[in-house]
């Protein structure tokens, strides 16, 4: 899971390697932070969160096989 979240942002960035994905777990779901550099937080969130949330929906969509509960957080 962390390894698609790192290529989705990869792709949409100018700075790529200033992307990174920390994981926490909880007891309720597993959080993934997403960093990217400050000038690229809006491309990754897109107008009125609609990439943001496509990429939380990919992942949702991956953790149903895996039974999870995922967040994703992007964080600057």
């Amino acid at each position: 899971m962390k390894e698609l979240i790192y290529v989705i942002a990869k792709a949409l960035v100018d700075h790529p390697e200033e992307v990174s994905v920390n994981v926490v777990d909880n007891k309720q779901a597993t959080v993934y932070e997403l960093t990217v550099h400050p000038s690229d937080v809006g491309k990754v969130i897109g107008k009125q969160g609609r990439i943001a949330k496509a990429l939380r929906t990919v992942v949702a969509s991956a953790a149903v096989k895996e039974n999870k509960r995922v967040l994703v957080e992007i964080v600057s």
